[in-house]
């Protein structure tokens, strides 16, 4: 597996290939933090350039995710490494909570510990469930979301694509929400909110729209 990112947010996904005892041949990517170099941990080799990524991939694991919280820029990561031989890989940690029933889970979804998702929920491509979040029945989510700690998506919810779900936030039943949308940390939304646009408070009022 080679993570793409080695700050931040790649040290979560590393911690979910551990606890899946996924480690073998386990790389990371960067190459714009000139500080990080070498040896992740003294353990965990670091290229620097695409050449080594397509190596790697054509000779030692086909596998990548992505250890880059942004949604767009994920979703740019997850093209470029594509194009040259990788394939976009789920990494889900054993300690998630995960339905028997009607899951779809897009590849490169990373879930991490205390993920509570229950049946018949859709998630999209990339997307990023962080700690103790919960699922449940029948919500959809689009593709190259995050949804942040302690996130609650209630009955039927819709979350489109490339948003970013604020820690605590809580999304009330049937409600949708459109692509490109930023929801703050704590709120409670409680009418639909169209795309491009950032939300906030308690109920969840509009307060910028989004380029």
């Amino acid at each position: 597996m080679l993570i793409i990112g080695a700050k931040g947010f790649a040290k979560e996904v590393l911690e979910i290939c551990h606890q899946n005892n996924d480690l073998t041949h386990l790389a990371f990517y960067d190459d714009i933090n000139d500080d990080i170099k070498g040896f992740l941990y003294h353990t965990f080799p670091i290229m620097k350039t695409i050449e080594e990524a397509q190596h790697y991939f054509a000779t030692v694991d086909e596998k990548f995710t992505i250890g880059i919280g942004n949604p767009d820029l994920r979703k740019k990561l997850a093209h470029k490494f594509s194009d040259i031989g990788g394939i976009l890989t789920s990494t889900i940690s054993p300690k998630a909570d995960i339905g028997s029933y009607g899951i779809q889970i897009g590849n490169g979804a990373n879930i991490l510990d205390g993920a509570k998702i229950s049946n018949d929920v859709i998630i999209g491509e990339s997307v990023i469930v962080y700690y103790n979040s919960i699922i449940t029945h029948d919500v959809k989510i689009g593709d190259f979301t995050e949804i942040s700690p302690d996130v609650k998506i209630l009955g039927r919810a819709v979350i489109g694509s490339f948003c970013q779900l604020g820690s605590g936030s809580i999304i009330l039943p049937d409600i949708k929400i459109g692509n490109h949308v930023i929801i703050g940390a704590g709120t409670v939304v409680t009418k639909d909110i169209p795309d491009n646009c950032t939300a906030v408070g308690v109920p969840s009022k509009i307060i910028k729209q989004n380029k």
